[in-house]
């Protein structure tokens, strides 16, 4: 079985600013357009079977310039849905939630459109995205690539080692990086995590 790839978008204004950024279609920086195109020879070393991205333009259009033109769009690649605490750093929630951690606590209550998710809601958009994965990943015999978003990539790796959605906490993972979770002994591991290319 091939290896699943994890692409995190290049940097936006608000991932820079540290503003939870869910919902919200907010372009690339220039910085972001060029760790992504620094992404390509990373991508391009594995031999992909098949590509998945979320429909944010932030993910979009990383997957474009790291070398990926044709990714499936995939709404469960979404980032999660931070409901009333979208475009609020975690510094502005401290000053009334002092010990609030997104990973336990999940999000305020936001509009009908976008109401917010438990830990436990992303945990299952991830489990039907690691279902789609291995279906890929059954196929053939290359690897998946996907490219998406921080707190739903951690997500994701957390339930793909058999953890609970809470436990995405323990992988910090910045703005263009690159991680591979591979296989030892049947068993799912991480062999490369949260990789910044050379520039």
């Amino acid at each position: 079985m091939g290896d699943l790839l994890l692409v995190r978008h290049g940097e936006t204004e608000w991932s820079r600013s540290g503003k939870h950024t869910g919902s919200s279609d907010i372009p690339l920086t220039d910085t972001g357009r060029e760790q992504a195109r620094r992404l390509a020879p990373l991508v391009a070393s594995h031999r992909i079977a098949k590509a998945f991205v979320s429909p944010l333009q932030r993910a979009r259009e990383t997957a474009l310039l790291a070398g990926v033109p044709d990714a499936q769009v995939e709404e469960d690649l979404r980032e999660w849905d931070y409901g009333g605490y979208e475009g609020v750093t975690t510094h502005e929630i401290h000053r009334t939630r002092p010990d609030w951690f997104l990973f336990t606590d999940g999000v305020a209550a936001g509009p009908p459109e976008h109401p917010g998710e438990s830990p436990e809601e992303v945990g299952d958009r991830a489990e039907r995205m690691l279902a789609k994965i291995d279906a890929a990943l059954a196929d053939s015999e290359g690897s998946v690539v996907v490219f998406s978003h921080g707190h739903f990539l951690r997500v994701l790796t957390a339930r793909r080692l058999g953890l609970p959605a809470r436990d995405g906490a323990l992988f910090q993972l910045g703005t263009g990086t690159f991680s591979r979770l591979s296989t030892e002994h049947r068993r799912h591991v991480v062999a490369g995590w949260n990789v910044r290319p050379s520039s």
